[in-house]
This record gives C-alpha cells, structure tokens and sequence, in this order.
C-alpha cells in the first residue's frame, strides 16, 4: 500500500546495485545526520533529469550538513549508467534495478508506460531522509514527474532541524 511508512519509525532496509560498480546498502550508510534516498522515474524522465542535476550541484552543501544520498530507479545497468553519464551526476551514488517487492515496501507508486520510451513498469518518484539509526525522518511522495522537492528548502530544512533537534512530523496513529 503506498505512503505506508511513518515518519519516527524504522526505514525498510535497501540494497541496491549501483551504475559504475558496487553495492549500496541503507544498512551500511553512517552520515552525521541523514541519508537522502531519491527514488526517481527513469532515464526517459526529463523532469527526473532536471531534479538529479539539481541534487548533485548541491552535493557539496548537503554534505557540510552529513548528509549522504543515492537515486534509485528500476531502470536496468545500462540505462541507469546511460542517466549518469549523459546527466553528469558525478557526485551522486546512482542505483538501479530497484525490484517491485523493494518499491513496494517503500510505498511508491508505480505505473505502465504510456510512450514508447517507458519502461514497464517504473517507479513514481519520491523521496526519503532517513536518520543515521535508520529512522525515517521525512517522506515526500509523488504520484507524477511533476511535484517534487527543491533542494534549496531542503538546506534551509536541514539547518532549522540542527539548530532544533526538530523530532519527525507525521507519526500520529489513532490509539
């Protein structure tokens, strides 16, 4: 079911292989103070395009704050490292192969292609902080390419949270 997660709770373990060699796993990340999980749509997803440079121009910045971050997709290796290459992520850990059971268990949405340039299926996008003990933070969902975070009110985030030991929102459950 999506946007089963609660903020406050334990993230779902993810590992992933990544564009370029290697593993990545959520278990094994130790930043200072978050670990951002981009689930994007894909290498045929300009708006995704757009939101990853984005996201790796503020690389540096967001690492002043300890925080460390991938993109997921389900696209496969090739198109995954095609993404990166063409994209010129080079700051940024690119996962691929995202399964539907692990979409799943991150609550994303997911959808069938509607051109010839989709994959079918792929992930909707969304995005995730999770704090170094494996608590989720903060989740943003999308159900389209269309609505997504800016990493500007992100920094600006990051800062208010330090200087306020701000606790994760959205945990509310009726007894």
């Amino acid at each position: 079911m999506p946007n089963s997660l609660t903020p406050g709770r334990k993230a779902p373990d993810l590992e992933i292989p990544l564009a370029g060699g290697g593993r990545w796993r959520l278990s094994e990340q130790t930043p200072e103070a978050f670990t951002l999980i981009e689930f994007y749509r894909g290498r045929h997803c300009p708006r995704c395009q757009r939101h990853l440079i984005g996201l790796n121009a503020v690389m540096p910045r967001l690492a002043e704050r300890g925080v460390t971050a991938v993109a997921v997709s389900m696209d496969d290796k090739t198109r995954a490292g095609d993404a990166k290459d063409a994209w010129g992520l080079g700051a940024l850990d690119f996962g691929y192969g995202l399964s539907m059971e692990d979409a799943a268990r991150w609550g994303l949405y997911i959808s069938t292609p509607i051109t010839e340039r989709e994959p079918h299926p792929f992930n909707e996008p969304a995005t995730f902080w999770i704090k170094p003990n494996g608590i989720l933070y903060a989740a943003a969902y999308g159900t389209s390419p269309f609505a997504r975070a800016h990493w500007p009110d992100w920094l600006e985030a990051l800062d208010a949270i330090a200087a306020r030991d701000y606790p994760p929102r959205g945990d509310y459950a009726p007894a």
